[in-house]
């Protein structure tokens, strides 16, 4: 029996990326076409068989790249170029490997996500491995990598533009750095809080999807951008109201009334200097407790 009939495949595909083992038996009639069959192609049935494993299994690299994976297992089992492949030559290659290491050349360009049952046909330098380590690691993730380094640069910009802009301030001579990185993290902050509910908005994610710019963007990847986004969130809550309540609002509280009334006149209070506890009740303290216990409470609960 080939696999372009009728056919009854026990599919492992296993991961190192999640430590997880999955199986997945399908019964599926998938006769390839006969110019399929008889051109370079890999087999319809083979990729079909791949991408329904592979979404059983949750594996989103594998499913998006089934075609490769097809060609590559009929590179490996199909040298005579017949246009298919027996059952049993999957089976032992994706089950067996010591079995069918004998039976043809090692795999070539195979992705490393697929490659968890193959580890021992080759055998390379450490430099050969790494390299190639590093390959399979930019063909898999090279979308995440562009987004991420888009973002990544945005905040950067943000940051460093509001943290000149403080260090210019007059109310540097007395907060310091502490002022003008509270205030950095404060404009990502900002950017973040903007983002933190678009990876969610599940009609609009599924109809991205369909568009050509799911090609360069990983939409599926969008619970994990959205976990990022919040951990960046966290970091810049941690540095903005942090630097708040432990140096510039003690800064300012213990600056003498000269500087006080030089550099922070802004900061007074009906022509006084503000104390330490007339800073946290203040209208900007009181707000800035009530987003943080709100957003510790969802991040939890979420």
């Amino acid at each position: 029996m080939s696999i372009v009939a009728t056919a009854t495949l026990c599919h492992v595909v296993s991961t190192t990326a999640t430590g997880l083992n999955c199986r997945y038996v399908s019964t599926l009639p998938f006769p390839c076409p006969h110019q399929v069959r008889h051109s370079n192609h890999p087999c319809l049935a083979g990729q079909v068989i791949i991408m329904l494993s592979a979404s059983a299994c949750k594996l989103s690299k594998i499913r998006d790249q089934a075609s490769e994976y097809a060609a590559l297992i009929m590179e490996e089992l199909d040298p005579e170029k017949l246009g298919y492949i027996e059952l049993w030559q999957l089976e032992t290659l994706l089950l067996q490997k010591d079995t069918y290491q004998d039976y043809s050349r090692a795999l070539k360009g195979v992705s490393q996500a697929f490659s968890t049952n193959l580890q021992g046909l080759r055998y390379r330098s450490p430099m050969q491995k790494m390299r190639i380590n590093i390959l399979y690691f930019l063909q898999d993730n090279w979308r995440r990598l562009w987004v991420l380094s888009i973002w990544v640069l945005i905040m950067m910009a943000l940051f460093i533009w509001k943290f000149i802009e403080y260090r210019h301030n007059k109310a540097f001579n007395v907060m310091g750095y502490c002022l003008s990185t509270a205030k950095g993290a404060a404009e990502t902050l900002k950017l973040n809080m903007a983002l933190i509910l678009f990876p969610v908005c599940r009609n609009t994610i599924t109809w991205l999807r369909t568009t050509k710019l799911s090609y360069t963007v990983p939409f599926d990847d969008n619970i994990n951008f959205h976990k990022a986004v919040a951990g960046a969130i966290v970091l810049a809550v941690f540095l903005h109201a942090g630097l708040h309540l432990t140096c510039d609002f003690v800064r300012l509280e213990r600056s003498s009334q000269k500087d006080f009334m030089l550099y922070l006149i802004d900061f007074s209070l009906d022509g006084r200097k503000p104390t330490y506890g007339d800073l946290v009740r203040g209208w900007e303290g009181v707000t800035g407790i009530i987003m943080v216990v709100a957003m510790a409470i969802s991040f939890t609960l979420a």
